[in-house]
């Protein structure tokens, strides 16, 4: 496994950020490392390059430990963090020098590095300079710029126009099908396009860990009906695919489906058989955003 934490524990004092967080990922894989505010996302990650040591617990980046051995495991790593740190005085192309020259990178390395995250017709300018979303390519291109086996990216995608969002998605994905990466973020909608697996940090501690496409591919559906008048349950148990049901208010009904098949038409059709009219009729979508605020509320 290319990352391997086991009950990863780190106290502050009285204070537990994190308490016996164990997860894996492989090559190849593209992890989406989602939490709320406060949860341990980035102490996670500190720990994971090296620059925080838990309390207890085992962590290891390509076989390497973490604990024992943080310069060489870091040598396997690209990180950009949270607030990406930038010398702003230096220009675009020096800066990428000056962090090559640490990872005996040559100036073609250098030169494809830049034109891969877009910044060919910036490198001549001063970090300062740039907006939030080139600065953003810069600390991206240092992070990839020694061609690390695993990466590490702590919301990478702060401050990009949605153009430069597609652009760095591409660039996220492609990066991901020979490589380790996990991608932190409170987009819902970037981890959905890009990542292959979710982890779910809540207090300190893993609440979810599954493929995205088990979440995607969930074959059950929660429709709200409400008809004109109140019906038997005999007559609604009639529905195919039901599998359970409510009825909170009077003429309202909360209607679970096991199967891929939207049940709307279906619902239309039995009211009007039976003679009823259809005041409201929604499909409530099982997505990523609703699954973590059910698991961090």
């Amino acid at each position: 496994m290319s990352i391997q934490l086991e009950d990863i524990v780190k106290n502050y004092g009285a204070q537990k950020a994190l308490k016996g967080i164990s997860f894996a990922a492989r090559k190849g894989e593209i992890v989406g490392f989602l939490g709320p505010n406060g949860a341990g996302k980035s102490t996670t990650m500190k720990i994971l390059t090296g620059f925080l040591k838990p309390t207890s617990g085992a962590v290891s980046i390509c076989g390497i430990d973490m604990i024992t051995n943080p310069i060489e495991g870091q040598k396997k790593i690209g990180y950009l963090p949270e607030h990406n740190p930038l010398y702003t005085e230096m220009y675009v192309r020096e800066y990428l020098q000056f962090h090559g020259s640490i990872h005996k990178v040559g100036l073609e390395k250098i030169e494809e590095t830049i034109a891969a995250v877009g910044l060919v017709t910036e490198a001549h300018k001063k970090i300062q300079q740039l907006s939030k979303g080139y600065r953003q390519r810069v600390g991206l291109a240092a992070a990839i710029l020694h061609n690390p086996e695993v990466l590490i990216l702590d919301e990478p995608t702060t401050g990009l126009d949605p153009n430069q969002l597609v652009e760095i998605r591409q660039l996220i994905k492609a990066l991901g099908k020979d490589k380790t990466v996990l991608f932190s973020t409170h987009i819902m909608q970037e981890v959905e396009a890009i990542c292959d697996r979710v982890l779910i940090v809540k207090k300190g501690q893993l609440v979810f860990d599954k493929p995205l496409r088990e979440l995607q591919v969930n074959s059950k559906q929660t429709i709200r009906a409400t008809f004109d008048y109140k019906i038997e349950e005999q007559f609604i148990k009639r529905l195919p695919h039901l599998i359970s049901f409510k009825n909170p208010i009077e003429n309202n009904w909360i209607l679970v489906f096991e199967t891929s098949e939207d049940m709307r038409p279906v619902i239309f059709d039995f009211a009007q058989e039976n003679g009823l009219k259809i005041l409201g009729l929604n499909r409530e979508n099982k997505n990523l955003e609703g699954l973590f605020q059910e698991l961090t509320s």
